[in-house]
């Protein structure tokens, strides 16, 4: 299970730009398929149907591998391409950007026109919330209770995350925890209760934590 940066779900994020009268706007949203991201490309159309261009592009899979773009009428490589590598440049996949035009009745040449789909693009992606969705280890955790304070307190200051608690003749508690620190946090655990607890590895999961821009 690998880590991967997204847009945050949930949210509609834009952003607007202006060169030689002409008006740029981003649309950027968190997509799981092609479908939904076919889906948002119409839903934005249908808000600026009175735009000149409607250009977009796509990255899904958590290695990116699905890649899609459509320069909407513009001039072959002056729009689409430009929006899908500055996706690209972000290290974000699961997520779609339309970018809108308004002619301003000044040409910007093909040159122009990269530079304005880029940037507005990377404006969008600038404001949007973005994630990375981290692999984390859920262990459940069984103690007697003279040990549960002790534990709990331990797992407050590694800034562990408690995922649910079961308490009965004795506690379990259901943590998760990035693999990369298992190892080391059985081992202090081990040392702080003197071996008094059981632990079970259970599925691995994946939790966003959001990335500072």
């Amino acid at each position: 299970m690998n880590n991967y940066k997204t847009v945050a779900d949930g949210e509609i994020f834009s952003a607007e730009y202006e060169v030689k009268k002409s008006v740029f706007i981003a649309t950027v949203k968190h997509v799981e398929t092609e479908e939904s991201a076919r889906e948002f490309v119409q839903q934005v159309r249908k808000k600026y149907f009175d735009a000149t261009h409607n250009c977009s592009a796509w990255i899904l899979g958590e290695g990116g591998n699905l890649q899609k773009s459509n320069d909407d009428g513009e001039p072959g490589g002056t729009a689409g391409n430009p929006i899908l590598e500055t996706i690209k440049k972000n290290d974000v996949t699961n997520a779609v950007v339309v970018v809108t035009r308004y002619f301003g009745g000044i040409k910007l040449g093909a040159g122009g026109l990269i530079r304005a789909y880029s940037h507005t693009a990377s404006l969008g992606l600038s404001v949007a919330k973005i994630i990375r969705m981290t692999p984390f280890q859920r262990i459940a955790l069984t103690l007697e209770y003279n040990f549960f304070a002790q534990v709990e307190n331990f797992l407050r200051k590694k800034n562990i995350r408690v995922e649910s608690s079961d308490y009965t003749d004795v506690v379990t508690l259901n943590i998760l925890i990035l693999p990369a620190q298992v190892d080391d946090f059985i081992t202090e655990l081990t040392d702080l209760t003197a071996a008094n607890f059981l632990h079970e590895l259970k599925e691995e999961i994946l939790l966003p934590l959001e990335v500072e821009q």
